[in-house]
């Protein structure tokens, strides 16, 4: 510690900041110094030590002084070290904290981390060695630049400047860029009742369509009116069943029943049949456009298949899965189907089954174990997957 001497902070001529870092004690040898924790700074010509609480309280060292400096990792309770080996003190070596020391280095410990970062930016300057290309002169005062019509910011003082100054532009840039998040937003939602409005509209129009093509009579037959009403289903217009438009409660499920019959009769037919639920309410709140369905009106509607005598019935498997199917939806057709493609194939996972009849692995699952269920199957459960067999017992 007696190779240090008294500074006011200032940085010399030809003289550049490297890297600073807060929180870090001086160490003289192995025992604290009478300091208490501060910023080390690193500069091209020497190593700087500022306390944090008193600005005044600043010391140097050049870096010619240095021999070696060495890492030292932190440990249970110990922060991480650089002890860096110096040069005796020179005759005419200005006054510092320590007149003497009987140790030939000293350390730097790092309470808040950035030792790595210092450690690496130390070696590179050692190996440039810049204090020798470019001597440093005396430190540049406020009233020389005003001289030559100036003024320069140096030392402590002006690096917190311009970083006080640059934290401002960051916070002007980032306020700048919530105002234009805020535009934006305000544009989407202007889009967004722009389309309703435009979809609500459509749905107008697809109505009175459907009404005079419906009224006319002659030219258009019943076939072609049900035609124009399915494409405009498969593009999601339809006269969709809305709480705004048949109240709430049983009778809203009642009407809204009656129009999934409708809708679903083909898709069933086409799908052998049965539909999960899950698909069913995709199909439908596709179909409606903006009107969408709640799952929970769903599952009420579908309820009321059977009590209306609609050609649809809601059925729940014994592991839980709901589904769809039609009323004319044969139990053992699909059981017979499942025992002729296991014994056809020898035996078949959910997936290839499903593959094979072109149904969702859930419900092709669903086939086999009710299957299994009537004893025409038999299981094998591995690490491989869930197989199904023809019973031969």
């Amino acid at each position: 510690m007696d190779r240090f001497m008294w500074t006011n902070g200032l940085l010399e001529m030809n003289e550049t900041l490297v890297i600073q870092q807060r929180g870090v004690r001086l160490y003289d040898g192995d025992e604290k110094a009478k300091l208490e924790v501060g910023v080390v700074l690193l500069s091209t010509h020497r190593l700087l030590w500022r306390d944090l609480k008193n600005h005044e309280c600043c010391i140097c060292i050049p870096l010619s002084q240095i021999i070696f400096f060495e890492e030292q990792a932190a440990g249970i309770g110990k922060s991480a070290k650089i002890v860096i080996h110096l040069h005796p003190a020179p005759a005419n070596k200005e006054p510092g904290p320590y007149q003497n020391s009987k140790f030939s280095y000293i350390k730097l410990s790092f309470k808040e981390h950035g030792q790595i970062e210092f450690y690496r930016r130390l070696t590179e300057e050692m190996i440039q060695k810049r204090w020798e290309s470019t001597p440093a002169s005396q430190p540049i005062t406020a009233t020389a630049g005003l001289k030559t019509g100036r003024t320069r910011a140096v030392g402590i003082v002006g690096i917190e400047r311009k970083l006080e100054e640059k934290r401002k532009e960051t916070d002007k840039n980032i306020s700048e860029a919530f105002e234009d998040l805020s535009k934006l937003m305000e544009k989407v939602r202007l889009s967004v009742i722009t389309f309703h409005t435009a979809a609500k509209e459509m749905v107008e129009l697809s109505r009175s369509i459907a009404s005079k093509i419906k009224d006319k009579q002659g030219d258009i037959t019943e076939d072609e009116t049900i035609r124009f009403k399915s494409y405009l289903l498969s593009m999601g217009i339809a006269n969709p069943v809305t709480r705004e438009t048949h109240g709430s409660g049983t009778h809203y499920h009642m009407q809204l029943a009656r129009q999934l019959g409708d809708i679903l009769q083909a898709p069933l037919e086409e799908r052998g049949g049965m539909m999960a639920l899950t698909e069913v309410y995709c199909l439908v709140n596709r179909a409606r456009g903006m009107e969408l369905l709640s799952p929970e009106d769903l599952v009420n509607a579908c309820k009321m298949f059977e009590s209306l005598k609609l050609p649809l019935r809601l059925r729940v498997f014994d592991s839980g899965v709901m589904v769809v199917q039609l009323q004319s939806h044969s139990e053992e057709e699909m059981i017979a189907s499942a025992i002729d493609s296991v014994s056809e194939k020898g035996s078949l996972t959910a997936e290839e089954f499903g593959k094979l009849l072109g149904l969702s692995v859930l419900l092709a699952k669903e086939r086999l174990l009710l299957a299994e269920k009537m004893g025409h199957l038999c299981r094998d459960d591995s690490v491989e997957g869930l197989r199904f067999y023809p019973n031969l017992f």
